[in-house]
């Protein structure tokens, strides 16, 4: 009877259950995502997959919380395509206080289908650079001036002349803007001061997607947060100059030892697996190649160093050349500051390097100027007794080895018993002295 009772409970609370997932799955659902770092590769793959999945769970908005100095001008090109071509809408949050949209950013900003920022942030400053930093000439200035204004005008004429006129001049002449002043000329459709104040104000706002306008409906969201792959967390850990400099020095070092010891795998596995990460990071860094030409000829002057006898001269040069090679490579002028390595961790770097190669010199020539260690050399100044008498041969015990030995020229007579020392090694037989 019991047992009986329990199943008629269950079975009333069943519809119960099932109202109360139906109701749940019929909630809208919100996509919330942190983009925080330079534009790059890993970043784009990030917001794709980003939209992707949105798309496919249906999703009511997509939210990109943006903190961003710019970056790769290619990975905004496909990232602006993608925004547009959603199916869902993707909002542009720049948050949080402090964070600024700059440069590739702000484009982003103004390519989504609804844009907001948190207050106390930034947006702006979108003046086009080459790929390695630098100014462009006046020509390729103007023709990429236009073309991005071209791009972006379409995005912002919907938002009034002034929003338009704003954002042409943060391409042709870097201006930047706080977000009360975005907002004023409606660059921008909203301050919030976080994502629930955001959801808040997003409720009942039209949209206009690829299929027509939209109204969200978030007033009863859920959130799902969608966080980086491990994958795009190691691609964008290389979008750091220095990580990408440490990497450089790693790789180059264990390719080193393994040259020098053949046979020992370990370094060279990880040398060229710290390289691939290099070349793959130069695919979209700002880096100027002259400057692998000092690194290489840095590691050439240390290796020399140690086979000539300059005493940490060609040492001293090599830590000099690394040290600039690695300026070179990625601080020409022009790049942007937050693009370049720290000079305190390429010297410190360079330093370290130098240390290490001047020990293994110290090393190398103690060993050429000590005494020998292995092979019948290493008997000569020893001492020991004759065993037999000697004459033209006879055989005395050096140690507790016992060896065939003949009289040095000009030694005295040597009897059984005699002290004797090594003088020489003629192949396996030793010449002694009495002592």
């Amino acid at each position: 009877m019991k047992r009986l009772g329990y199943l008629l409970v269950c079975a009333a609370l069943l519809p119960l259950v099932f109202q109360a997932v139906q109701a749940q799955s019929s909630q809208p659902l919100t996509i919330i995502m942190n983009a925080k770092g330079p534009i790059s590769p890993a970043m784009e793959q990030y917001i794709k997959r980003g939209i992707q999945t949105a798309e496919q769970d249906k999703a009511e908005v997509l939210i990109l919380q943006l903190n961003t100095p710019g970056g790769d001008i290619l990975s905004l090109d496909n990232i602006i395509q993608d925004i547009r071509a959603s199916t869902v809408p993707v909002v542009i949050y720049v948050s949080p206080n402090g964070a600024w949209a700059a440069s590739a950013g702000a484009l982003i900003t103004m390519a989504g289908h609804a844009a907001a920022m948190a207050p106390e942030t930034a947006i702006g400053a979108s003046s086009p650079v080459a790929s390695g930093g630098s100014d462009l000439s006046t020509t390729e200035t103007a023709k990429t001036t236009s073309i991005m204004k071209a791009t972006i005008r379409p995005l912002v004429e919907r938002r009034g002349p002034a929003a338009t006129q704003l954002a042409e001049d943060m391409i042709d002449n870097a201006k930047a803007v706080s977000a009360k002043e975005a907002l004023q000329v409606h660059l921008i459709d909203f301050i919030a001061v976080n994502t629930n104040d955001l959801l808040k104000q997003l409720d009942g706002f039209s949209v206009t997607l690829v299929d027509g306008n939209h109204i969200l409906h978030t007033a009863n969201t859920t959130t799902e947060t969608l966080d980086l792959s491990l994958i795009e967390q190691l691609l964008l850990i290389l979008s750091d100059s220095n990580i990408v400099f440490i990497l450089l020095s790693l790789g180059v070092l264990a390719l080193q030892i393994e040259l020098s010891h053949p046979g020992a795998w370990a370094p060279g596995f990880v040398g060229v697996v710290c390289l691939a990460l290099v070349i793959y990071a130069f695919g979209f860094l700002p880096v100027n190649w002259f400057g692998l030409i000092f690194i290489a000829t840095a590691f050439v002057l240390f290796i020399l160093d140690i086979k000539a006898p300059t005493h940490g001269a060609l040492t001293a040069a090599g830590v000099a050349s690394f040290i600039v090679g690695a300026l070179v490579l990625f601080n020409s002028p022009g790049v942007p500051q937050f693009e370049r390595v720290s000079v305190p961790l390429v010297v410190g770097v360079g330093l370290a390097i130098g240390l290490m190669f001047a020990t293994i010199l110290t090393f190398a020539l103690r060993a050429q100027h000590g005494r020998i260690q292995m092979g019948v050399e290493t008997v000569i100044g020893r001492t020991g007794y004759a065993k037999t008498e000697i004459g033209i041969t006879g055989q005395v015990q050096v140690d507790s080895e016992l060896w065939t030995a003949e009289p040095y020229p000009g030694s005295s007579a040597i009897g059984k018993g005699d002290r004797i020392e090594v003088v020489e090694v003629k192949g396996l037989r030793l010449k002694v002295r009495k002592v």
